[in-house]
């Protein structure tokens, strides 16, 4: 039998920078989390300009994104946490027969309606290419090894170059009433993290060793 291989190897991401996914084969990414909007409670006029906004953000890039919406069960375990250390400070025996019966109103009342909570992501690629790339040969490298100045200013470059595709789709999402935030490096590995860890989602990432 073959010995087991990591799982990291089939992940294809070499390292996070600066809130940056690195990808082993030189690729860029930033992710934004954005916020949302019920188009059901807009006027039809109002659907039609929100929609026509959307149309036009995407006609206007030269580039391609990605969106990606995150379903995950409602984690009620801090609240309940947070209402048992109440129970704890309270002193009146009615108030915590009151905080005790609410706890129990919540579990039951998650448990029997399956309350999901939603994350909307967009993800924003850049392909950086270098003269021996473009010739159909090798991709920069921006991971550890080899000159790390010169991989320091090639990434430096490529970065600007993806803050201002962040910025584009930023702006272009303010247009129909949307909020853009780009995920910092902890943001994404969590992010990463629980994709790859469904069954830990009450568990922390593992902190990165600063370099």
């Amino acid at each position: 039998m073959a010995a087991g291989t990591a799982t990291q190897q089939f992940v294809p991401i070499e390292r996070v920078r600066d809130g940056i996914v690195v990808l082993k084969n030189g690729e860029l990414r930033a992710i934004l989390i954005t916020s949302s909007l019920n188009l059901a409670l807009k006027s039809e006029d109002e659907q039609q300009a929100i929609l026509l906004q959307f149309q036009n953000l995407l006609n206007s890039l030269d580039f391609s994104i990605e969106l990606f919406v995150q379903s995950r069960r409602l984690n009620i375990k801090p609240y309940m946490d947070l209402l048992q250390a109440r129970s704890r400070e309270v002193k009146e025996d009615l108030l915590k027969i009151q905080i005790h019966e609410y706890m129990g109103f919540i579990q039951k009342f998650t448990e029997e309606s399956n309350i999901m909570t939603k994350h909307f992501f967009i993800v924003i690629p850049y392909f950086p290419m270098s003269d021996t790339q473009a010739k159909g040969t090798s991709a920069l490298s921006f991971g550890l090894g080899g000159n790390e100045n010169i991989n320091q200013t090639a990434f430096e470059s490529a970065r600007i170059q993806l803050e201002q595709r962040v910025a584009t789709v930023s702006q272009g999402l303010t247009r129909f009433g949307l909020r853009a935030q780009k995920l910092g490096t902890e943001e994404v590995v969590e992010l990463f993290y629980k994709l790859f860890n469904p069954g830990e989602q009450d568990r922390p990432a593992p902190k990165l060793e600063q370099e």
